[in-house]
């Protein structure tokens, strides 16, 4: 059994531990990094929320005014420029700046050249808002790092870039269903 720093097992320890003695042949090695990548990013995704809760916003809200705000002066960007950035539809996203327009966080405002186009801009509080929050976030997030050196840290984010072009790479190549069944018709999984 894999053992963490601290010497002991973890959860996906003891649940790889379980796989091999139910189904020897499986190869459940995977989950040796996916399911770690899972189980941290739900408690990452709770440290965040519980810090936005603070500040009345949640996660997709503070996405919009950080990427509002990093976009520079003026500060606005169309619907589907952020679509883009948050990896979301232009109807999420949509959804997104009606909350944050009724709170007086962002505008809507036509192109003064093409009427068609609708930037969504980060109002003078908007501003004041990303910026109190950002600082509050990445001093949230450093905290989350803490045990991890510089090294390890720039080592895991360019292994974490690299998980995520193998999974790019995953969503154009799906699996062969045709395949899968003709694997369960030829090997069944045995129950005692």
């Amino acid at each position: 059994m894999t053992r963490r720093a601290s010497g002991r097992p973890d959860a996906v320890d003891l649940i790889l531990e379980q796989w091999k003695r139910e189904l020897p042949a499986l190869d459940a090695s995977p989950m040796e990094v996916l399911g770690r990548l899972h189980r941290s990013f739900l408690r990452y995704q709770g440290l965040l929320s519980d810090l936005f809760e603070c500040f009345d916003l949640n996660m997709a809200a503070f996405d919009v005014l950080a990427a509002l705000r990093r976009s520079g002066p003026p500060y606005r960007q169309t619907a589907g420029q952020l679509a883009d950035i948050a990896l979301v539809t232009t109807g999420g996203i949509t959804l997104r700046l009606d909350r944050l327009e009724k709170a007086g966080l962002v505008t809507r405002e036509r192109d003064e050249a093409d009427r068609r186009i609708v930037y969504a801009r980060l109002t003078e509080r908007g501003t004041e808002i990303a910026d109190v929050v950002a600082v509050a976030h990445f001093a949230n997030e450093e905290r989350m790092l803490a045990e991890l050196s510089g090294a390890e840290r720039h080592r895991l984010g360019l292994l974490l870039g690299k998980l995520e072009r193998s999974l790019e790479t995953a969503e154009r190549t799906p699996p062969d269903r045709a395949a899968l069944a003709a694997s369960m018709r030829r090997d069944p999984p045995h129950h005692p």
